[in-house]
């Protein structure tokens, strides 16, 4: 599956029948298409935010391959709901009560998910009370790396928010929540390592 949140071809982003080609040079002027259709340069500070989104996807992708059993799928569905940051991201203010009416957007109840989830995983783990080196094992390194850029990813959020280009406040929120979360399950990889013995 492939999903983008800055298209050149913003017309035929939202149709399934749609058929994407890997490139078709309209961008290789500097410039790029937000959802519904706006042209930006690609140094426009909506293509950071949602640029560092996508890195933050890619990481939890990785990180999903080293974790345990138990965190796949939430690594999975975190990725899932990062495209819909991404979304949001990428829609000009103006536009953004077609994105309400047509798409999915963050809400305060996908945030209490997220704090649901870090209450489950503290219950497990004791909450270290000092700064830690990342690399008490593969799963938790991957994590911790992913949570570095999804704290990038919500400084972003907030020069958008200052610059008034988000209109959602959940947003924040949720990129907030989420970087405690990945923290958090970090935490857990390196207790079922140390318990495992499978620290590198």
């Amino acid at each position: 599956m492939v999903v983008s949140f800055g298209v050149e071809r913003p017309q035929k982003f939202f149709t399934q029948e749609a058929r994407l080609k890997t490139f078709n040079k309209r961008g290789d002027q500097g410039e790029t298409s937000l959802l519904f259709g706006s042209r930006v340069p690609k140094s426009d500070p909506r293509c950071e935010a949602y640029g560092t989104i996508d890195e933050a996807v890619s990481a939890l992708g990785v990180a999903r391959n080293w974790v345990t059993p138990r965190i796949k799928p939430i690594l999975l569905s975190l990725g899932e709901e990062l495209f819909t940051v991404g979304a949001e991201m990428a829609t000009p203010p103006e536009q953004y009560p077609q994105l309400v009416k047509r798409f999915k957007t963050i809400t305060a109840a996908m945030v209490e998910k997220l704090e649901k989830l870090i209450d489950e995983f503290e219950g497990e783990i004791e909450i270290p009370k000092s700064f830690i080196i990342p690399g008490g094992c593969q799963g938790s390194a991957s994590l911790d790396m992913a949570r570095t850029i999804v704290r990038r990813a919500e400084r972003r959020g907030v020069e958008l928010k200052q610059a008034g280009m988000l209109p959602n406040d959940e947003v924040l929120r949720y990129l907030n929540r989420l970087a405690d979360l990945i923290f958090t399950l970090a935490r857990y990889e390196d207790k079922v390592c140390l318990i495992g013995g499978n620290k590198p």
